[in-house]
């Protein structure tokens, strides 16, 4: 069985979304944060960051987008993904990255924006900066899902359900969550975050 380290508010709930699709049998362990971190935790999560999977081997995998890519191989019958010798897998693989690389750092910068300046008043420009970078990945998006067809229009929006949620324009960005299990990812802890 595996077992999904998260928290309310973080990215994982794109990993229990892709296990309950995956219809895959886990237990999940909430991750209080800490600055004195359970070193039980550190065995599995060096950073001290969720998600964390442990897989059924007792092994770890850290970062979501691994994580997900992992899950869809591992449960190929819920569509996850498209198969590896797929035209479409490209466009997955794609995704994937593009939410490591250019919509999560955007988002840590603005929800952590002192760690990203040595200036005591530059965390408002770096909040401004992330919002802008946010915006320009979400018309990257909107582009993307406006032309989606095949396996992209039904299952390509599963990973990025989450990402509306921690959107400073929230009224604007719920458009991109897809009904279904992921459709209820905005709750009272995204909320008390902002």
């Amino acid at each position: 069985m595996y077992k999904l380290y998260t928290r309310p508010g973080s990215g994982g709930f794109v990993v229990e979304a892709a296990l309950a699709l995956a219809k895959a049998p886990f237990e999940q362990i909430d991750v209080p944060k800490s600055d004195r971190p359970d070193p039980a935790f550190l065995a599995i999560s060096p950073l001290n960051q969720v998600p964390a999977l442990t897989l059924p081997d007792g092994s770890s995998l850290t970062e979501s987008a691994a994580i997900c890519i992992l899950l869809a191989e591992r449960h190929p019958r819920a569509g996850l993904a498209p198969a590896a010798d797929a035209p479409a897998r490209a466009d997955f693989l794609r995704w994937m990255a593009f939410m490591s690389s250019a919509l999560y750092p955007a988002v840590l910068r603005f929800y952590y924006a002192p760690r990203y300046t040595v200036d005591a008043d530059g965390a408002k420009a770096v909040k401004q900066a992330a919002v802008a970078e946010m915006d320009r990945g979400f018309a990257v998006v909107d582009a993307a899902c406006a032309a989606a067809t095949g396996w992209q229009a039904r299952r390509c929006r599963w990973p990025i359900s989450i990402w509306p949620c921690w959107w400073p324009g929230i009224p604007t960005a719920v458009r991109h969550a897809p009904p279904g299990p992921t459709s209820n990812a905005c709750g009272p802890s995204f909320a008390s975050t902002r």
